[in-house]
């Protein structure tokens, strides 16, 4: 009996360690991200694509909003973003080393704000963009040594290893190709029915500022208004980013459509409202009350 256990024991190591050199392999290889997510993910492409899980995707859609808010160059959210994937791996942290906290790993001691105040991803991200600003000739400066300036980490090179992923992420969510953030999204939906629509317009407020939002007719969710092609894709970028959160269904903007249980941007049905398959409108639709 003994002799079965410890053999047992040892097929399940063996399967274990298998699945892990297979993981580790292939992520070396650069064929599989980590840490794995299984059929949920996000990618942004823009000349090349990066894949991200929901979450992360998330974080990096707020904090390229917060610059567009602000009218700040790409490069400022480019800056941005490479810093978080190296500080944070885009992870809103409630630690780090020593008080570090939130997206940026910002420190209380160092006089970034209170440890609560940092793990807000919008004001994290808006010190952060005051920080890089107030750097003589910010945007000569190379990503990595922008971002160095405003850290002051021990090792600054380390930011340079993002600005190719932080580059295609920028061009994305700042709507320069269309359709060019997808998520699929596989878990059940964080929230639903009008409590959705509630929280969605709120954090959209909280991203976005004022945006002019109607009534969508024959749809549970909320419409924006968009002044510009260029603005619908930021907007409809950012619902898609923010779906797995809010309990976003789908998003249609500029006659194309993108639903969760697909994770693709495909032609809107002809049955959707025509402000939303135009060019002016981006509907976010949530998901209806259970039963």
């Amino acid at each position: 009996m003994r002799v079965r256990v410890v053999l047992c024991v040892f097929a399940v190591l063996a399967v274990l360690t298998a699945g892990s050199v297979y993981l580790l392999v292939h992520h070396i290889a650069g064929q599989l991200p980590l840490p794995v997510i299984v059929n949920q993910d996000c990618t942004a492409t823009a000349d090349g694509t990066v894949t991200l899980d929901p979450d992360q995707m998330a974080n990096a859609a707020t904090i390229a909003a917060v610059g567009i808010t602000r009218h700040l160059p790409a490069r400022a959210v480019t800056v941005a973003l490479a810093t978080a994937q190296q500080e944070s791996k885009l992870r809103n942290l409630d630690g780090g080393d020593r008080d570090s906290v939130g997206l940026f790993q910002q420190r209380p001691s160092q006089g970034w704000g209170r440890a609560d105040q940092i793990a807000d991803p919008r004001y994290a991200t808006n010190r952060f963009y005051t920080a890089l600003l107030k750097i003589k000739k910010w945007q000569s400066l190379s990503i990595a040594t922008a971002a160095q300036k405003v850290q002051r980490s021990a090792d600054g090179t380390a930011y340079e290893q993002w600005e190719g992923s932080a580059t295609i992420l920028t061009a994305a969510l700042l709507g320069d190709k269309p359709g060019a953030v997808a998520c699929t999204i596989t878990d059940p939906p964080a929230q639903r029915g009008s409590g959705a629509v509630d929280e969605l317009t709120h954090d959209v407020s909280l991203d976005w500022g004022k945006i002019k939002t109607v009534n969508s007719q024959g749809v549970l969710g909320i419409e924006l208004s968009a002044s510009g092609s260029r603005t619908g894709w930021q907007y409809a970028h950012w619902l898609v980013a923010h779906a797995a959160d809010q309990g976003i269904k789908s998003v249609t903007y500029n006659n194309q459509r993108w639903t969760a249980k697909a994770g693709t941007w495909g032609t809107a049905p002809s049955a959707r409202p025509s402000t939303g398959t135009g060019g002016t409108h981006v509907i976010a639709e949530v998901y209806a009350e259970q039963g």
